[in-house]
């Protein structure tokens, strides 16, 4: 068994509290599936989100799904680098697991595919 970490990130339109949460809500869905995994499996999960997102804690959407209200939770603020893409919030999901590094589906949705093209073009082919 391995603690392997899950990258996923997404963007919002708008600062506002249902479009973070739902957005957020959105991610954490798709990189379960990707990946196949329970809240039980998972050790934890770091949020980040860029300075321009202040109206609501993300990770209050985790919370509000059914068996994730033990996965310890830590939002915190991306490193405020120039020219980085606005209003992003990501993931670092680490969860134990027998999958071998190359078999974890990394996630990134909405104006964040920019932040890994590799990564979402291997994602696509795997899903074929």
């Amino acid at each position: 068994m391995f603690c392997r970490g899950i990258r996923g990130a997404t963007t919002v339109e708008h600062n506002e509290a249902e479009e973070i949460l739902t957005a957020t809500g959105e991610l954490l869905r798709a990189i379960v599936e990707a990946n196949d995994f329970r809240p039980e499996d998972i050790c934890s999960v770091f949020i980040t989100v860029t300075e321009d997102i202040t109206a609501t804690f993300p990770a209050r959407a985790i919370r509000t799904m059914v068996g994730w209200e033990l996965v310890p939770l830590m939002c915190s603020l991306e490193v405020p680098v120039e020219n980085s893409l606005p209003k992003c919030i990501r993931l670092m999901v680490q969860v134990n697991t027998t999958k071998s590094q190359s078999e974890i589906n990394h996630i990134y949705l909405k104006e964040a595919k920019a932040l890994r093209p590799d990564i979402v073009k291997l994602t696509n082919e795997a899903a074929r």
